[in-house]
């Protein structure tokens, strides 16, 4: 008996991630599944650590897929072969798709399009568009044509606002089953180690790099002031991607920092309000992302889906613009908007040192106010929804091959 094949495309590191979750929940449900997939940004590498085949060639970009953010991006990514490379892509989408049964889109219009283009049915997890942005969803005429296809078998939607929004125009495919990216932060039992009745500091520099060395030892300045105008004690845990962990030598020397295997130590900080002197760690790991999550009382962070899923566990958020090109002012702003009051925004422009001490003293009246530690948690749910969401869309996958 043949198996069902089922192709997985996504246009971007969160929407990888999203298409994971789904395709090991459909793996999890049916043994009698063949799957495959087609990252259309970045590397794939969410694919590559679920063991999942990738049909054909991937390259990290310049831009890391977020050119809409600066035209010059664009131009980096033209330079760097992005023609050649989208093409070669189409044609393996196309040579694939002739034996799949199902495609499974998760993206904006870039994926939809390519989606249509496999001639074969398909559902998509429209990540890019939310009624939390724009107001009222505009999906533009194409795009409506795209979903509008009696071949799209389902809309799924990142939000219930949206779902609602586009139900409400006569969108009827469109449903909220919750956030698959809610469904991988099972606590592990990661030993941090962490001090009991100390607040935990969750640090989140991002994914990319060279962006996420630029942006840890900015965080590490903020933790400096954090350390220096703080009447409250802290912990401070890092999540990393591992290609960072090599990195920490050189973040720590260009930072006035020591590296202990991971354990990133600054000494003599002066205290302001006793002139006592101290010295702050700095845990640094790359395989403790979601305990990290779980036990933090807020997270700092300068990255997209991780902040995402703070949110959803209820976690207040500070964020400070970084030099980019992913997490800017701009990313950071459509982000609050996205996310709403959870997410608190420091400053308009990359972080000098009058935003840092601002950050700073947003950590201690955040911790403080217990109204609104209440409403994050609040507001998470509503944003992100509950845990589940992949088995659900998995198995209507299931029922429709």
């Amino acid at each position: 008996m043949k198996s069902n094949s089922v192709l997985f495309l996504s246009n971007g590191h969160g929407e990888d991630a999203i298409s994971c979750q789904i395709l090991q929940a459909l793996k999890a449900s049916s043994s009698d599944v063949d799957v495959a997939a087609m990252p259309i940004v970045g590397d794939g590498a969410a694919y590559g650590r679920s063991g999942v085949p990738m049909i054909g060639p991937t390259s990290k970009m310049p831009s890391g897929g977020v050119f809409y953010m600066n035209p010059l991006f664009l131009l980096k990514d033209l330079e760097a072969g992005l023609i050649a490379l989208t093409w070669q892509q189409l044609r393996a989408v196309c040579r694939h798709s002739r034996h799949c049964d199902l495609v499974v889109a998760t993206g904006d219009i870039v994926a939809a399009a390519i989606a249509h283009l496999t001639d074969r049915p398909y559902i998509i997890f429209l990540s890019a568009h939310s009624s939390y942005y724009e107001g009222r969803v505009n999906l533009g005429l194409v795009l409506w044509k795209l979903l509008s296809s009696p071949r799209c078998l389902a809309v799924f939607t990142r939000d219930a606002l949206t779902a609602a929004d586009l139900n409400q125009q006569g969108f009827k495919k469109a449903q909220f089953v919750g956030t698959p990216v809610m469904d991988n932060l099972n606590y592990t039992g990661k030993d941090l180690p962490l001090i009991p009745g100390v607040r935990t500091i969750a640090l989140l520099p991002g994914s990319r790099l060279p962006e996420a060395n630029h942006n840890l030892i900015l965080l590490l300045k903020l933790v400096k002031e954090i350390a220096a105008v703080s009447a409250i004690p802290w912990q401070f845990r890092a999540a990393l991607v591992p290609s960072l962990m090599p990195e920490l030598d050189d973040i720590a020397a260009q930072s006035g920092w020591q590296n202990q295997s991971g354990k990133l130590i600054l000494q003599g900080i002066k205290q302001s309000f006793c002139q006592q002197q101290l010295a702050v760690e700095v845990l640094c790991y790359s395989d403790a992302f979601a305990d990290i999550l779980q036990q933090s009382s807020l997270v700092i962070g300068m990255t997209g889906t991780a902040v995402e899923q703070a949110v959803g566990l209820g976690k207040p958020v500070i964020a400070v613009p970084g030099n980019g090109p992913s997490f800017t002012y701009r990313f950071a702003e459509a982000q609050h908007r996205l996310l709403g009051n959870s997410v608190q925004v420091i400053g308009t422009k990359p972080a000098n040192n009058d935003i840092i001490k601002q950050a700073a003293l947003a950590l201690d009246r955040t911790l403080q106010d217990d109204n609104y530690l209440a409403s994050c948690v609040k507001n998470g749910l509503e944003r992100m929804g509950r845990s589940g969401a992949s088995i659900k869309i998995a198995d209507y996958l299931v029922n429709n091959l």
